[in-house]
Order: C-alpha cells, then sequence, then structure tokens
C-alpha cells in the first residue's frame, strides 16, 4: 500500500453524524440538506428536459442557455454580467468547482490562506495540490474576521485566500467594510481569491449579499462559486456554478474538463427556465428562510441551548454549556444516541479549535414537523450539575 496522500483526511463529520442519526432514529439535524420538496416547476422542467432528449453530454462550460440566465441573474443582482462563453463555467457541485480552482492556479509548495472555522473541503484540494493551507482564525464568538492577522498570514508564497459568506457553519456575513478591506489586502498582489457563495440568496434582516462579483477590483481576480442545490432544495442533483475572469476560467476549465468533465444536462436545462420563468423563487429565498430561522430561535428559547445570531444561511449555531461541559464532537454523539437529535461539532472545521468552545451546528433547512420534533427532544436537555 502506498503511502496516503491525505493523511489527516478520514470520513466527514457530515457522514459520521449522519450515519449515528439513523443507527439511534435520532432527528437529523446535522448535515446540511433540506428534508422538504424541490419546487414543482424545477421537477417539472427537470421531466420535460429528459423527455425532450436532453440526456446526453452537456457541453462542457454548460448548457447555453444556463449560462446566458446565469450572467442576466448576476447582473440584476450585483450589476455586473460576466460573458456566458468566457467566464461561466457549470460545475458538478460547488465542491467541484472550489477544487477545479484550487488546482487552476496553486501549485507544489504555494500557501493558500483560509479562514477558521473553514468548511471541510478546502483544504483536502490544497494538499492535493502539494501546498499548504494556512489558517488564520475567525473571532470565536462573532466569526467576524481580524484582518489584521489575515494580512499578517499573507507572504511570498501565499497563491490564494479563501472566503466564504454567508459562512458555514456560523452564518456570519462579510460587510461592505470587510470587503473593503479584502480589496486592500489583494490588489496589486499574485493573490487569487476564492469566494464560496453558496449561501447567497439566504440572508436575513435586510441585508445585502456582499458578493465579490461587486467589486471590480476583485472579480478580476476571483473564482466565485454559487450553488443550485442550496437555493433550490436539491442538493443531491449537485449541480453549481463558478464565475471567473476569462483568464482564470481558461484554467479553470482546463482542470474542469478533466475532473469530470460536464455536469446533469435535463438539470441544466431546468434550472435555465428557473432563472427566467421563476425568478421570484431565489429572489424570496431570504424571506422563506428567515420565517424558518425565527421560529427555530423562538423554540429554542424553551431549551438550556443558547442560539448564537444567524446573519445568513442555513444553521443555527447554539452554545450548549449550560448542558454539558463535553467536548462538542463528544456532547454532539451524547445528544444523537441519548437525546436522538444529532448536530454537528464545530471543532472538525478548525485546525485549532478554540479551548473550551462548546458549540454545536444545527440545521433548520428542515419541514417544520422535523424541527417540532427535534425542538421536542431538546427541552428534555437538563441543566448541567452546578448550574
Amino acid at each position: 500500500m502506498p503511502g496516503t496522500k491525505l493523511p489527516k483526511v478520514g470520513t466527514t463529520i457530515f457522514t459520521v453524524m449522519s450515519q449515528l442519526a439513523g443507527e439511534h432514529g435520532a432527528v437529523n439535524l446535522g448535515q446540511g440538506f433540506p428534508d422538504f420538496e424541490v419546487p414543482a416547476r424545477l421537477v417539472d422542467a427537470l421531466a420535460r428536459a429528459m423527455r425532450a432528449g436532453h440526456n446526453q453530454y452537456a457541453p462542457m462550460t454548460g448548457v447555453a442557455a444556463l449560462r446566458e440566465a446565469i450572467a442576466d441573474k448576476t447582473a440584476a443582482l450585483y450589476g455586473h454580467r460576466p460573458d456566458p462563453d468566457a467566464e461561466i463555467t457549470v460545475t458538478s457541485g460547488a465542491t467541484e468547482a472550489i477544487f477545479d480552482a484550487v488546482h487552476a492556479v496553486v501549485r507544489a509548495g504555494d500557501e493558500v490562506v483560509v479562514l477558521d472555522p473553514a468548511y471541510d473541503c478546502y483544504e483536502p484540494a490544497i494538499d492535493l495540490a502539494g501546498a499548504r493551507a494556512v489558517h488564520v482564525p475567525l473571532d470565536p464568538a462573532t466569526f467576524v474576521p481580524d484582518w489584521a492577522r489575515v494580512r499578517a498570514a499573507i507572504g511570498p508564497k501565499t497563491r490564494m485566500l479563501i472566503v466564504n459568506t454567508p459562512h458555514n457553519p456560523s452564518g456570519a456575513m462579510l460587510t461592505a467594510d470587510d470587503m473593503a478591506e479584502l480589496v486592500a489586502i489583494v490588489q496589486d498582489t499574485g493573490v487569487w481569491l476564492i469566494s464560496d457563495e453558496v449561501y447567497e440568496h439566504i440572508v436575513f434582516d435586510g441585508a445585502r449579499h456582499e458578493s465579490a462579483l461587486r467589486y471590480p477590483a476583485l472579480r478580476e481576480r476571483a473564482f466565485v462559486v454559487s450553488s443550485f442545490g442550496k437555493t433550490y432544495h436539491c442538493t443531491g442533483w449537485k449541480v453549481g456554478y463558478c464565475i471567473a475572469p476569462p483568464g482564470l476560467s481558461l484554467e479553470f476549465r482546463k482542470v474542469h474538463q478533466y475532473n469530470v468533465f460536464c455536469t446533469f444536462a435535463p438539470a441544466q436545462h431546468a434550472f435555465a427556465e428557473m432563472l427566467r420563468e421563476e425568478p421570484q423563487h431565489h429572489l424570496g429565498l431570504g424571506a422563506f428562510y428567515e420565517d424558518k430561522r425565527d421560529a427555530f430561535r423562538a423554540q429554542l428559547a424553551g431549551t438550556h441551548l443558547r442560539p448564537l445570531p444567524v446573519p445568513g444561511g442555513y444553521f443555527q449555531l447554539v452554545d450548549y454549556s449550560a448542558v454539558s461541559d463535553l467536548s462538542d464532537t463528544e456532547f454532539c454523539r451524547w445528544l444523537t444516541i441519548e437525546h436522538g437529535v444529532a448536530a454537528i461539532p464545530l471543532s472538525p472545521f478548525y485546525e485549532n479549535p478554540p479551548p473550551g468552545q462548546r458549540l454545536a451546528r444545527l440545521c433548520f433547512a428542515k419541514a417544520q414537523s422535523t424541527l417540532d420534533a427535534a425542538i421536542e427532544r431538546l427541552a428534555g436537555l437538563q441543566l448541567r450539575a452546578g448550574l
């Protein structure tokens, strides 16, 4: 057996907790997938596309009608219309797009700055490129970046910086001031940017999603990654896309074409129809999830779990320190096995988790009946001894 190329990688925490939930009949608020229906029009459009014969390889860069629809949506939202032919590539999910972006420009011996807690697909892509992830912690209470620390982490070997807004797992969002800091850090450098924006439409409280595409100094050196799965409740379809300037897209596509070559063709036709004919879905997604967030937080008030603020995305972090002093991984196992609710610990998102952090991630992208069942079980948690 050869030595492993990914010595730090095992089975993902999402798979581990979902399997544990299945074994113990737990309500699964761990893995981030909706358990309610895909929009009916999207399902109908997919069926029509299959019946119309769109069942063979799609073009490598994506179906033209979908790339045009993405360009129009981007212009309407962010004031910049990318070239559908030269700057938009449809991918097999956002994870593929992130992998391709890293391998498009990162070389052996380079460094890539990531902000912890960071989604778990970033570092393996960096490792497989022969590069090194440089971890910079976000504020452990608010999950906002310390831009001075980010700036200090960038050195002569830095090839790329990865940001994520709205942020998984915390839901924190970059502000216009953050974007100005980001511009100041990367402009006039050789540092490329991945802006992971898969929750771009799930923003709350009247806030504006600060896409890198809004900022010329960022979009000229950025791979901006989006996800149809998150937007249309169909994570199993695994369709996303990447917007990047022509030179970066050219390199991105070199990796993409020998990674998967193309992406599920009927779904691309269906998404093109949804973007053209039913834009109210993505435009109303924030309000849809804001109602879910508010209802779930109100329910959590009847438990001993303390919910943290959720500016965007569909995850709720809870502080469980009033219930248990177990580590987050041990707590999530205990919660699943003994109380029948699966959650995700935060420590797997870190290189070095903050000492004593007692936070777990719950997903509220669930049917109300699922959330009700979870809350009924969470309400039975007792205060830990001494409180």
